[in-house]
This record gives C-alpha cells, sequence and structure tokens, in this order.
C-alpha cells in the first residue's frame, strides 16, 4: 500500500466549500459511513462512529492543494478512491495534471496523492480538459475517464500491481462535461455522456475488455443531471433531467424514458436501492427547483406505476448524497446554504420517514 498523509484536525478555518462528485457518503466494510466535502486547499472528512450511529468524528483535514475538481469513488472492495484535477501555477503559466489517493479503511488515513500526468503535452491543450470521474470494477481495477479538449473521452487505467497504463482516446464528439461510468455487479464497465448528438454510451462486452462505443441515443438529458443504479442483475437504470420538459426520466437499454415527475433544479438526481416495507424499492433525492431537497420512492424498476415525491423543505446546495447505514437504513446528506453539512437518519415506521431533526456537522 502507498504511504499514507497524516490527517489533521480542522480548527474551524476550514470551511465547507462544496461537495465532491459521485458518492460522497460511501459506506465501509465496518458498516460505518464516512462523509467528504470539499474546503480551500484539500478536503473534509467525518467518520460515523459506530454502525448507525448519530455520533460522527471530525472535520477532519486533508490537505491537497490547487484542485479544482474532486471525484469520490468507491470499489467492491470498500476502497474508496480520490480522483481530482489539479491546476498549479509555474513560470511558463498554469498547468494541469489528475491526481489519485486511495482511503483504504473507514477513519484510517488517505494515502499520498499521486499525480496520473495529462495526456496533453501542450500546456495551453491541457488547461481545457475536463473533471475526472472514475470506476473500479470487479478486479479493483481503476479507471479515470475525462473530456479531452475536442470534447470527446480518454481514460486511463491501473494495471496489475498498481502500475498505470498509458491514457487511451476513446472517441466521440460534442459531450458535456459531466461524465457517469458505472460497473455493473458482474464487473462490466460503462460510461454514459450527454452530448450535442444525443446520449453517447461505451460498454465492455467482458470484464477487463476493451471499451466500445455504442450509436448516439437520440435523448437529451441536462449536463450533470445524470445518475446510474443498478436494479437487476447487470441491468442499469439512468435517470436525468429531460431538457424538453424539465422533469426527471429513467431509462434502461432497449426501451424509452419513463417520465417520473418531480420538479428538478440544477444538479443530479441521486439513486439508491432500499428495502422498504419489505419491498424493493428506489429511493430518488435531487435540489428542487425551489432550493429545497425534494425525496422520491417508487418500486424498483416500477416506475411506471408513479414516483411519491416529497419535499423535505431543507435547503440544499448542490448535489445531495445517499447511502444505507449499517443497520440498512437510508441516510442522506445535504450541503446548506450556509455551508454547513447535514445529515438525517430513515425512522422506524412504514414508507419512507426522515427524523425531523437534522445532524449539523
Amino acid at each position: 500500500m502507498s504511504s499514507a498523509r497524516p490527517l489533521v484536525p480542522s480548527s474551524g478555518c476550514h470551511q465547507v466549500s462544496g461537495t465532491p462528485r459521485g458518492r460522497w457518503m460511501p459506506l465501509g466494510r465496518d458498516g460505518r459511513l464516512t462523509l467528504y466535502a470539499r474546503t480551500d486547499g484539500g478536503l473534509l472528512r467525518w467518520t460515523q462512529r459506530s454502525p448507525g450511529g448519530d455520533r460522527w468524528d471530525g472535520p477532519e483535514f486533508v490537505p491537497i492543494a490547487d484542485l479544482t475538481d474532486l471525484t469520490v469513488v468507491q470499489g467492491a472492495d470498500s476502497y474508496v478512491h480520490f480522483l481530482g484535477r489539479r491546476e498549479r501555477r509555474g513560470s511558463d503559466g498554469p498547468g494541469v495534471d489528475f491526481v489519485h489517493a486511495i482511503q483504504y479503511q473507514t477513519g484510517r488515513p488517505v494515502t499520498e496523492w499521486r499525480s496520473l500526468g495529462n495526456f496533453y503535452r501542450d500546456r495551453e491543450a491541457g488547461r481545457k480538459v475536463g473533471a475526472p470521474a472514475g470506476a473500479v470494477d470487479a478486479q479493483g481495477t481503476v479507471f479515470v475517464f475525462v473530456r479531452n479538449a475536442g470534447r470527446g473521452l480518454q481514460v486511463r487505467r491501473e494495471g496489475k500491481g498498481g502500475k498505470w497504463g498509458a491514457w487511451q482516446d476513446l472517441k466521440g464528439a460534442g459531450l458535456a462535461a459531466e461524465l457517469v461510468p458505472s460497473v455493473t455487479s458482474s464487473g462490466l464497465v460503462e460510461v454514459f455522456a450527454p452530448s450535442d448528438h444525443g446520449v453517447q454510451q461505451w460498454r465492455q462486452d467482458d470484464p477487463d475488455g476493451p471499451l466500445q462505443i455504442a450509436p448516439p441515443l437520440q435523448f437529451y438529458a441536462l449536463a450533470g443531471s445524470v445518475t446510474a443504479l443498478e436494479t437487476a442483475p447487470d441491468r442499469l437504470t439512468y435517470y436525468w433531467t429531460d431538457t424538453n420538459t424539465a422533469g426527471v426520466v429513467a431509462y434502461r437499454a432497449g426501451a424509452w424514458p419513463v417520465p417520473v415527475g418531480g420538479y428538478p433544479g440544477d444538479g443530479a438526481v441521486v439513486a439508491l436501492r432500499a428495502p422498504l416495507d419489505g419491498y424493493d424499492c428506489t429511493v430518488l433525492a435531487q435540489r428542487g427547483a425551489g432550493g429545497t431537497l425534494l425525496i422520491g420512492v417508487c418500486g424498483t424498476e416500477g416506475e411506471q406505476h408513479g414516483v411519491w415525491w416529497s419535499d423535505t423543505t431543507e435547503e440544499c446546495v448542490g448535489d445531495p448524497a445517499l447511502a444505507l447505514d449499517g443497520h440498512g437504513r437510508v441516510v442522506v446528506a445535504i450541503r446548506g446554504r450556509d455551508g454547513v453539512v447535514s445529515v438525517a437518519r430513515q425512522e422506524v415506521g412504514p414508507g419512507l420517514t426522515l427524523s425531523p431533526h437534522w445532524h449539523r456537522l
């Protein structure tokens, strides 16, 4: 394992400046949740003291200077990977590279940040690259995806023994900045990308195989709104805000998008599978048009029968986070307008009822 950098207890001078991309409240193998937020000069981390508990330790400060973007990705082994875009100034102008670090266990230090370089040698072209997105396959291989200066797709993957391969050009055109990689239960990697030409997708036919581009789909998703959820073995359901209707839709391969209602604002529609009243259900969360957190619930792959939405009235800035805690209960995290991160947990009872008092971290 790579050497670790000691964590620094936050003195209060580190304020939350935003939330990372991806699932920023992952569940560890020991049943405890960890929550991450952006701050000037690095990130902040809170760790649940016990599985399913109400008490959290933190914030702890993880330093990493010059980040413009940060994505959190978790593998099947529960390791948490951090992928960042870094822009540093030098005598010949600003230069951009990508960095990677790992947290192997809940509450343990984060490894040293390792540079993954940039696929452009030209500094000016290198500044035009997008934010990194990532996926970790069943073998623990890390995939890093980035939109290039020509608005196509680049990938770099970690090889055996931690050695990284070269950057590869996967083609594509007109891609939006936000990419959505996913891994199915059998370890197949898939990338979903809104573009000027409709939805573009890349898929593996076999684990550890090449990513093949598929013909574009003539559906148009609002950039930054897409999320993916495996709703059956090796079948992904995508949720996004439709650019024509401004409502949320659900899409599975081979079918038409299904309208599921909602009044979305900007940002992603976050999705989670959860058992509710003995049924396999899907929970959706999004920042609504009024700036508050909206929660939707439906039977998994049963969106056509209706999604029941409710407004929590809690102010939400950026994308919310959803997770199941160590006791299998739904937990929601949001960042408020005041910059404070708050969490609420599912209460005992029928359906999905969140605790009325949010815990401010």
